[in-house]
Formats: structure tokens, sequence, C-alpha cells
């Protein structure tokens, strides 16, 4: 995976509540069992017409070329539903390095964190205050200072985060890549127990 430290980029504005996994990567578009691929078919019934790919929904975010960004802003509950890592996947894979909201269901939030997307936690108070910016406005993410910052207003919000997660993305680890990354203490205990 990509290390993450400081994201700092435009946003997407999905001012919409509740937002289910089925939503965020409909279940028919499942069937892959690779990462890559899924962005494609992200929110595919809300950015197509009738399911065509060579019919954008004019009103949707994605479909506005005005919003470009590596940071998903949602409205409250996000990844709602089911279980699906896939839609992890799809927001990945489409590019998002990260998605803010007030609030994302537990599992959404382990599948995201699992798969080098950051999920930003904020106050409701404070998403407001993004979605009140305009479409110029860049966030910066700092995953170290556990900080998210309205570039133009300077105004921040802590945000918390699983420090053993934290250490994977910061240094682009998976769950193997930091068991490699703490072999030699591993050895060192494994021998300690032994004697």
């Amino acid at each position: 995976m990509k290390a993450l430290q400081i994201i700092r980029d435009s946003f997407v504005p999905l001012n919409m509540e509740n937002v289910d996994t089925d939503q965020i990567i409909p279940a028919r578009f499942l069937k892959g069992t690779t990462r890559d691929g899924f962005g494609k078919n992200l929110f595919r019934d809300w950015r197509y017409e009738n399911d065509n790919e060579q019919k954008p929904k004019a009103d949707f975010i994605l479909n506005k070329p005005q919003y470009k960004g590596s940071i998903l802003v949602a409205g409250k509950n996000f990844g709602c539903g089911s279980s699906r890592e896939h839609a992890a996947w799809a927001l990945h894979d489409y590019g998002f390095n990260a998605v803010v909201s007030s609030f994302f269901a537990d599992i959404f939030k382990n599948n995201a964190l699992n798969n080098a997307v950051l999920p930003v936690v904020v106050s409701d108070s404070f998403l407001q205050k993004i979605f009140a910016q305009n479409k110029d406005v860049t966030l910066i993410i700092s995953l170290l200072d556990q900080t998210i910052t309205i570039d133009a207003t300077q105004e921040t919000e802590l945000f918390e985060i699983n420090s053993y997660k934290k250490e994977c993305l910061l240094n682009g680890y998976d769950d193997i890549d930091y068991l490699i990354s703490v072999k030699t203490d591993i050895v060192l205990y494994e021998k300690e127990l032994l004697k």
C-alpha cells in the first residue's frame, strides 16, 4: 500500500446522509476477486441513466467536472448496510484517499482502514463548515497530527484513529507488512519464551 501522511487536495461534496454500501457499489458488481476495476462502478446507479455508462447523470456530483480531488466529504452515517469490503475497494480504485463524515458504520470504517482509505470522523458542525465552502477550497488532512484543516479559513479539528491502523497507514503497511516489520521482535520474544 502507499503510505499516507498528509493529504492536501480539493474535495468532492456528497451531502447525503445514510449512504449504504449498496449505493457505494451495487451488489451486481461484486463478482471480482481482486481490488482493481471497482472505481468505474462507484455510485453506479447514481452516476448513470438506466445503468448505461454512455449516459452520465449531469446532476450527480462525480459527473460535474468542477468537482475533483482525492477527498470525499459525505453526510452522516456513511457506509451503513452490508459489510462488503468492495465499497472501500471502489472508493480507493476511483482515486479517493480519504472520506470525511460525522459518522461511519464500524465495518465500513475498518474496511476503509484496511484498504488505504482514511475515514476521518468530524463533528456535525465542522462537517457543515466544509459543505459551506466553495469548490476551489482544499482540505489538509494530517494523519501524523490527526487533524483536518479547511485551508481557506484555517479552521482545524482533531480526529481519532486506532494507533495500530495509524502506524500501518503512515508506513504503507497492510497487516502482513506490519508483522514482517516487527519480525525481529517476534523472534526475540519467542527465544525468551523458550529459555
